[in-house]
């Protein structure tokens, strides 16, 4: 993954500056499901109030109320942002796959900086999401037999339909932050997380 790719390129669009931030009451509860800060994605996600408020109970939804172990959900979405070339999204994601349980190791092999270990870092579970993940990510379509895998390892219909929603949704996340060059939070002097 090329981490210059969305920090060499300014922003598409400018994100919301403080001064122009929008609604009150949305401005607060973005920054209160993000811990009391806003980010640069919510930034330009506010250039349509109606969108980010959308946006903002969609997401926060995806991160706090699902069933699916929360390690897999990271995986999955980590595994969007290699797929996708977004690294805003590996950014936000990483340190949270490892809070969730992840290891370096883990996240070194998703990323092909230690191709051969990539079978041995993960478990045959975190090995059939990473392979849904890709499939849904490079051609949409999945083949059954990688569906019939991941089916037999986590076999709680809830727990699938969650897993493909997480995967599609963060399909989302990271072709919005690539196709607008949202800048991570370092390149933005005043928006850090």
């Amino acid at each position: 993954m090329d981490h210059t790719s969305t920090t060499s390129n300014p922003p598409r669009i400018t994100p919301v500056p403080d001064a122009a931030l929008g609604p009150p009451a949305l401005v607060q509860a973005i920054a209160q499901r993000r811990g009391g800060t806003l980010l640069n994605l919510d930034r330009m996600l506010l250039r349509s109030p109606v969108f980010a408020s959308g946006w903002n109970g969609f997401m926060g939804a995806i991160r706090t109320q699902l069933l699916l172990d929360p390690c897999l959900r990271e995986l999955a979405i980590c595994t969007v942002a290699v797929e996708t070339n977004a690294p805003y999204e590996w950014s936000q994601h990483a340190p949270e796959f490892l809070a969730a349980g992840g290891t370096q190791a883990q996240l070194d092999a998703l990323r092909g900086n230690n191709p051969s270990a990539e079978t041995q870092a993960f478990n045959a579970t975190e090995r059939a999401v990473i392979a849904l993940a890709q499939a849904m990510t490079r051609d949409v379509r999945v083949d059954d037999a990688i569906f019939g895998a991941m089916q037999a390892l986590l076999p709680d219909t809830q727990q699938q339909v969650e897993l493909v929603g997480v995967i599609a949704s963060y399909n989302m996340v990271s072709r919005f932050l690539v196709a607008l060059q949202v800048p991570m939070e370092a390149d933005m002097p005043g928006t850090g997380t």
